[in-house]
């Protein structure tokens, strides 16, 4: 099955909504770089729900649409959690960490920030 990588960041959405991430946003980036298309940026309130986070990203794609990531880095030290799909790249934050780096700010411009609704939340 052939999965767009708008659909590929809307799974990354859906898996992080599962376990509760907070703030979660698609950012565009395709015309602004050569790295991938989308980068999916979320917030963990600590570092064992950042973990079960970045491991239900992985689950979920790869059940789903049988696709492994080409990389990963942090999930399992709880701070930023990075998940490269190629077109696709997930980061997963604590709260210091995204208010450090805020990527919002450096890839945004207003236009090519979608927040995420989980249509399955009440």
């Amino acid at each position: 099955m052939e999965i767009t990588s708008k659909e590929l960041a809307l799974a990354a959405c859906k898996a992080l909504a599962d376990k509760r991430g907070r703030d979660i946003v698609t950012l565009y980036v395709r015309e602004k770089t050569e790295l991938c298309d989308y980068f999916v940026l979320a917030s963990g309130g600590n570092p064992s729900q950042i973990r079960a986070m970045g491991e239900r990203v992985e689950e979920l794609i790869s059940k789903e649409y049988n696709i492994d990531p080409t990389r990963t880095e942090g999930v399992r030290d709880g701070r930023w959690a990075v998940i490269d799909y190629g077109d696709v790249i997930v980061h997963i934050f604590n709260d210091d960490t995204r208010l450090f780096y805020h990527l919002e700010r450096l890839w945004g411009d207003g236009e090519n920030l979608e927040k995420y609704q989980d249509p399955d939340a009440d």
